[in-house]
């Protein structure tokens, strides 16, 4: 029998965290559920979760936090819930290295499809295993090991800025829309916006390019989208 999922929730109200408790088993994952974001770390870090829900006000220390720290730790699809509406409470979770966000009140159903999206990718990358590609003159992406490196040096990335490099990667050239990326990359029931898109190519520019601002492999052109130079 295949293992199940293990998702942990970070979730200060309650009542929240016992529905999506509650829910979450009922669809055959094993559910952890923490109150303070002081405690999600540790507790990361012994439960070794597949996806995180990660509220963002928590007491403690607050989501935003948590997903800085657990980022260190590893590189499970992180999914934000907040309560805010603000742009910068998105975009910031994005930079710091979430997957995903839902703004509360969300519904079960949709959460559940951005749940399944996010494991179903990390599933695919698993299984799509090729041999060591060289994507340029100093880049390297390998697939059997999911990792990548600069001149000899492995860099640190997410599951989500690894499956988007190397689908670009991958189809050197081509220009990819936002709208594209996000059915491509994030799976055709996503449900997010086109600024998740901008925010982690971002987030990869600063981690592979040695002038981010200047990028050699991760290209835009205006009013198209974005492509990889091979």
């Amino acid at each position: 029998m295949a293992r199940a999922y293990k998702i942990l929730i970070v979730e200060d109200e309650k009542p929240i965290a016992d529905i999506l408790e509650y829910n979450l088993e009922k669809e055959g994952y094993d559910v952890r559920a923490v109150y303070r974001g002081d405690e999600a770390v540790d507790v990361a870090g012994d439960f070794m979760p597949d996806l995180i829900l990660l509220d963002i006000m928590l007491p403690g220390i607050d989501g935003l936090s948590v997903c800085r720290q657990v980022r260190q730790q590893m590189d499970c699809p992180i999914i934000m819930l907040t309560a805010k509406d603000a742009e910068i409470d998105k975009v910031l979770g994005l930079e710091l290295g979430a997957d995903d966000y839902v703004t509360k009140p969300f519904s079960t159903r949709e959460l559940l499809a951005r749940i399944k999206a996010q494991l179903r990718g990390r599933a695919f990358a698993a299984k799509e295993k090729q041999s060591s590609k060289q994507t340029g003159d100093s880049l390297e992406i390998d697939r059997d090991f999911f990792t990548v490196k600069r001149q000899g040096r492995v860099i640190d990335l997410t599951q989500r800025e690894f499956e988007l490099l190397d689908f670009l990667a991958s189809n050197p050239g081509k220009i990819f829309s936002r709208e594209e990326l996000l059915k491509k990359v994030w799976g055709y029931d996503y449900f997010g916006d086109v600024r998740t898109v901008d925010v982690t190519i971002r987030r990869l520019r600063v981690k592979i390019e040695e002038t981010p601002g200047n990028p050699q492999y991760i290209l835009s052109r205006r009013g198209l989208g974005y492509y990889f130079k091979g």
